[in-house]
């Protein structure tokens, strides 16, 4: 998944994939998957970001998204650039972390933070059975994870809203 992406389309919809650095479980912790929605939340006010389906694993996320001002790229460059800082800080800041020092040693590389792969991987949305079909992926994740038995069950996704069952943690955008 290090290989670098580059939007063909900067205004496109595009289903992405984050992932963090060897893998490493960090979103077990809910304060590190809080991190991560706020910073969404913060683009979504104003960096013009439009999500429409996500999903948030121990190690990776999986995202589709746009950018209303046509910077899909950039904006992902300053949320990943931003969420590395912050929480890498959490994780030093986090008195009942048992992994600090593993996850500090795990998550740097010649003193600089290495929180996320290299790159990310990314997938313009062509058309509507696309997007189904990337959307579907996401949701089922958890499920093939063996974490849930149906996706509306897994918390940190867009699952709920799409089944009706409950409010997400993110607002989400129609596809249409």
């Amino acid at each position: 998944m290090g290989k670098e992406y580059a939007a063909k389309d900067r205004g496109a919809v595009h289903f992405v994939t984050f992932t963090v650095h060897q893998w490493v479980d960090v979103f077990t912790r809910k304060a590190y998957v809080e991190v991560f929605l706020e910073s969404l939340r913060y683009c979504q006010k104003n960096k013009g970001l439009e999500i429409f389906a996500w999903v948030i694993m121990s190690n990776h996320c999986h995202l589709i998204l746009r950018a209303k001002d046509e910077n899909l790229p950039d904006v992902i460059r300053d949320f990943r650039k931003f969420t590395a800082k912050k929480i890498f800080k959490a994780i030093q800041e986090n008195p009942q972390e048992s992994r600090k020092k593993w996850l500090e040693m795990t998550l740097t590389f010649e003193n600089q933070i290495w929180f996320w792969e290299k790159g990310y991987h990314g997938e313009e949305i062509y058309s509507r059975s696309f997007f189904e079909t990337k959307v579907n992926y996401i949701h089922e994740n958890p499920v093939r994870a063996g974490i849930v038995e149906k996706p509306e069950e897994y918390l940190l996704s867009s699952a709920g809203d799409f089944f009706g069952v409950r409010a997400g943690a993110l607002d989400l955008v129609f596809f249409g």
